[in-house]
């Protein structure tokens, strides 16, 4: 039943709720009572005051409430404690499978179990771990990210958003805080291999995919096993549309662009579609002191006209769109040959599909031009064909609430590395929190993300989460 008692410090308490499903209360300053208020008044107002469930408790939940906030050293503890696993001299090595990414799921299911949850470990290897919410009729909110990392990485990528879930979870539950939906913790595998385990929930890979070798040098179907997942069910650890209510996920910049801005949070538009183009240009390889200048089919200049061309087309046009040219191989990569053949990869990324197809077919302009002044030919080849995944517009507006209410500055942005979110964006409604990485330094030993920032997102994480319980 609904009640109005007097609290600490002349304040007024509605609460509503029983037993084990206590709701937050809602505090009403009033003045002290004077010493000596008869009686008859005193019982006048409390009758006026009782009559304030009456209203609604909708009403109640709608007024200012101050923002829940995580343990913040209980958090970045835990990050610390991290930190020894998998550490070598040349960074952090918890590639998936790996005994490093067994011991780091071993620590992330004991943090679970501490916060007072019951972890499992679903078919595809990804592991769960749900907060029960007051409505079990209702999808439940995901957040959470992964703990495996690339070679010779940094600490922060992942466990990050992984463990602030966690704390997310276990602050709720020790602030008594009950939620309509229930609220999954998921902490996805392989993320680094391309983000398998979420790709495996959604059904996005093929059995084909399975054997492909992992940085571990195990397959991924080998993979799956070893961490207590079963290669035999993976249809039981699909999600279709409709099972999710929401998904949200913390995780670092790995850019500079909120350090630089000196901003706290990122509210991230999207994850940026990509196209990876491998380019084989063929020219004629010759010696090189007997062919004069103006008879060579030299790929190598080629090569480097093409690369200054991609980079010139992609800085012309006002985006935030990138491309780069990031591995070459020359053949026969001789000293004293001209090239008679180059390889080389070419990686466009933005938020725009329409902007992805048009610089595609511009560097494959660039290259029939380029080839007719230089006497080569260029094939492209498409390696990698992945759409933008835009985040819904109603939880970009609770996370942009969730950092106000707690006084962050921050501002919307694109994310230009590839997550987790991206996958599930196939079935559900996604969002994403950014917080500042040091340098715009990440892959790397010398990764970090500083522990107030860290709370910072665990608290807009938390309290987005309470938002989009109310919608």
């Amino acid at each position: 039943m609904p009640f109005v008692a007097l609290g600490q410090h002349g304040v007024w308490t509605c609460e509503h709720g029983t037993g084990s499903d206590p709701v937050p209360k809602v505090d009403f300053p009033v003045p002290h009572p004077p010493p000596l208020m008869l009686r008859r008044q005193f019982l006048h107002h409390s009758a006026a005051l009782a009559t304030l469930p009456l209203l609604g408790f909708d009403r109640l939940r709608g007024m200012q409430a101050p923002p829940l906030r995580v343990d913040a050293g209980r958090l970045n503890g835990w990050l610390a404690g991290f930190d020894a696993i998998g550490r070598t001299s040349s960074g952090i090595n918890r590639v998936a499978y790996s005994s490093a990414d067994l011991a780091g799921r071993a620590y992330t299911l004991d943090l679970m179990r501490q916060a007072g949850l019951a972890p499992r470990v679903d078919a595809a290897g990804n592991i769960h771990a749900r907060l029960e919410g007051t409505d079990r009729t209702l999808a439940p909110i995901v957040i959470g990210s992964h703990v495996d990392s690339v070679t010779d990485g940094g600490n922060y990528d992942g466990p990050v958003g992984a463990f602030a879930a966690i704390e997310v979870a276990r602050t709720l539950r020790e602030k008594n805080v009950r939620l309509r939906h229930p609220l999954d913790v998921v902490v996805w595998q392989n993320e680094e291999g391309g983000t398998i385990g979420s790709k495996l929930a959604v059904g996005a890979l093929t059995d084909a995919d399975l054997d492909k070798v992992a940085r571990s040098g195990k397959t991924v179907r080998e993979g799956i096993g070893l961490v207590g997942g079963d290669t035999t069910k993976l249809k039981s650890a699909e999600w279709k549309r409709g099972d999710v209510a929401c998904y949200m996920e913390l995780h670092i910049e790995q850019g500079g662009l909120l350090e630089k801005a000196g901003l706290q949070i990122g509210v991230v538009e999207g994850i940026v579609g990509l196209r990876w183009l491998e380019v084989t240009i063929s020219g004629f390889a010759n010696h090189a002191g007997a062919t004069p200048m103006d008879q060579r089919q030299d790929a190598m200049l080629a090569a480097a006209k093409f690369t200054v061309a991609v980079n010139d087309a992609v800085r012309a046009e006002p985006g935030r769109q990138v491309a780069t040219v990031g591995r070459l191989v020359a053949t026969p990569n001789t000293t004293n040959v001209i090239a008679g053949q180059v390889v080389l990869t070419v990686d466009v990324r933005d938020l725009d599909h329409d902007k992805l197809v048009r610089f595609t077919n511009r560097f494959t302009q660039l290259g029939r031009d380029i080839g007719a002044a230089t006497g080569t030919s260029f094939a492209f080849r498409t390696l990698v064909e992945s759409e933008p995944a835009l985040a819904d517009a109603r939880i970009m507006r609770l996370i942009d609430a969730s950092a106000a209410s707690l006084g962050l500055t921050r501002q919307r942005m694109p994310s230009g590395a590839g997550h987790d979110a991206q996958e599930i964006a196939r079935i559900a409604p996604i969002g994403m929190i950014f917080v500042p990485s040091v340098g715009g330094i990440s892959h790397s030993p010398r990764e970090l993300s500083r522990p107030a920032d860290v709370a910072n997102g665990a608290n807009v994480l938390l309290n987005a989460v309470v938002g989009a319980d109310g919608q």
